[in-house]
């Protein structure tokens, strides 16, 4: 089964979210499932030149959009996987974030840079000139930046019609990012005016990316099964539930998985002392040193929670804005890793400011940083409104910092609930409350309190954690039975 994995991010080369991780991880274990699994990635500089053995593959391409002059350059990413790049210098060739430009705004012509990265994946399918020794059988792409690949395949058969066309997979990373663009860029995408519809691209009078792999691809996913409900729903679907109930036929929820590779504390080379299930020894001097790294008190006995996240109103931050207070009267501590909203960072920095013994920030991210939090940290914040799936609650799991979440998307999906019947039988990992208010976090909080107190049962909750298994072997495994299903 061949697959071009089409995406706009891919860690470590670069990352400004989950989809990165994603992009790393589960390509090589769809390999190791029995696939042949292709990246294709914006030739940003640091794919340009994070990719090993990099060069040049097929001939010039003339006809992406925005752009007359290009070339697909293949790879190896430091996992092994193949990747092509399309080396646009026009359309990639920019310092900092892939889609921000410096003074912090979408780059302007962002609809032409990723529907060439679509029109490339599209051109696998039909044009011997990209790769001749090499053809997918299936494109997946990933958010909005690859919605146009199953459109091109529908509304241009003049350009793409191959003997044999492929299936098309587009899974829903966050259905808030949409790449909503004007109606005036249709012709500049390539698309034909009679797309223009409520039956095709159309979107509340713009041309939608997103809407568009919606509508046309031959298969949807998204990363948890409770998201692939909760995005049918006006609460979550953003305007395009309707379109979606009409799909959950070939709608699916496949939950994330976690590289252990990378996160574990028992190999973890960014934490100053490693710990097991069996020996839990090390946290506490990954704890002694997250206070330091922060200025906190060194208090081995303080509840010690973190966030590492966007700080956001979607992420749920104002609710631990909110919350703060409280918990330090408790003599909890805080720190908190992340960047977002002006204002979120400045209630951080406040509180910072106001409580120094207690409260730690650090605005921006820091990748060493994170896994030293996660692995110092007693209890782990994740209270957002919406989570399609969440990759931080299932690091803190294997570290043994309990999460406390809202039960949302992967949050329900991934966290089992100290209730009392999960307290009985020991398959408590963590704490859920269910309305999004301070108030609410204020409670489960307590709850988490008053477990923390109880030493045997909290570390009995740690081991519990750490030995829930979110490998990427099951949903690599999930998806290949996806692949089978197109019948291609």
């Amino acid at each position: 089964m061949r697959v071009l994995y089409v995406t706009s991010e891919c860690y470590p080369m670069v990352k400004t979210g989950g989809l990165a991780d994603v992009s790393a991880a589960l390509p090589p274990a769809l390999n190791a499932a029995g696939a042949d699994v292709r990246l294709l990635l914006p030739g940003y500089p640091a794919v340009l030149n994070g990719l090993s053995n990099l060069h040049e593959v097929g001939e010039l391409i003339t006809d992406l959009p925005g752009c007359d002059r290009a070339r697909l350059r293949i790879g190896r990413t430091a996992d092994g996987v193949l990747a092509y790049a399309l080396d646009a210098p026009s359309l990639y060739d920019r310092p900092g974030n892939p889609y921000l430009g410096p003074d912090g705004q979408d780059w302007p012509d962002n609809a032409l840079r990723f529907a060439a990265l679509a029109w490339a994946a599209a051109g696998f399918a039909s044009d011997d000139s990209y790769d001749p020794w090499w053809r997918p059988d299936v494109l997946h792409g990933h958010d909005w930046q690859a919605g146009l690949i199953p459109a091109y395949l529908e509304l241009r058969p003049d350009r793409f019609a191959g003997a044999v066309r492929p299936g098309t997979v587009l899974t829903i990373h966050n259905i808030a990012y949409q790449g909503n663009f004007g109606p005036w860029m249709l012709g500049d995408l390539g698309l034909p005016s009679s797309s223009f519809r409520i039956d095709g691209v159309e979107y509340y009078g713009n041309v939608s990316f997103l809407k568009a792999g919606c509508y046309y691809a031959d298969r949807l996913t998204t990363v948890s099964p409770t998201y692939a409900n909760e995005i049918q729903t006006a609460e979550h679907g953003t305007g395009l539930q309707g379109l979606l109930a009409t799909r959950s036929d070939v709608l699916t929820g496949i939950l994330n998985g976690v590289d252990y590779a990378v996160w574990d504390p028992a190999t973890d080379p960014h934490i100053p002392a490693r710990y097991t299930p069996d020996d839990l020894g090390g946290k506490d001097a990954c704890k002694a040193d997250l206070q330091s790294a922060f200025g906190l008190d060194r208090r081995p006995d303080a509840p010690l929670a973190a966030v590492v996240s966007r700080l956001t109103w979607h992420k749920g931050l104002d609710l631990v804005l909110e919350a703060a207070a409280q918990w330090i009267a408790w003599g909890g501590q805080l720190v908190v890793l992340g960047s977002g909203d002006p204002a979120s960072e400045a209630g951080f920095r406040h509180l910072a400011q106001w409580h120094p013994q207690s409260v730690g920030v650090r605005i921006g991210y820091d990748e060493p940083l994170s896994h030293r939090i996660q692995a110092g940290a007693d209890l782990f914040l994740v209270p957002s409104r919406s989570e399609p799936c969440g990759l931080t609650q299932l690091y803190a799991l294997k570290y043994g910092t309990l999460p406390l979440v809202r039960r949302t998307g992967g949050l329900a999906d991934t966290v089992i609930d100290a209730n009392p019947a999960a307290s009985a039988d020991g398959s408590a990992t963590g704490f859920q409350f269910v309305n999004a208010t301070g108030q609410e976090l204020v409670w489960a909080l307590r709850r988490a309190l008053t477990v923390y107190r109880k030493p045997e049962r909290w570390q009995a909750m740690q081991r519990r954690a750490m030995t829930r298994d979110f490998g990427w072997h099951g949903p690599a495994e999930e998806y290949m039975e996806l692949y089978r299903g197109l019948g291609r």
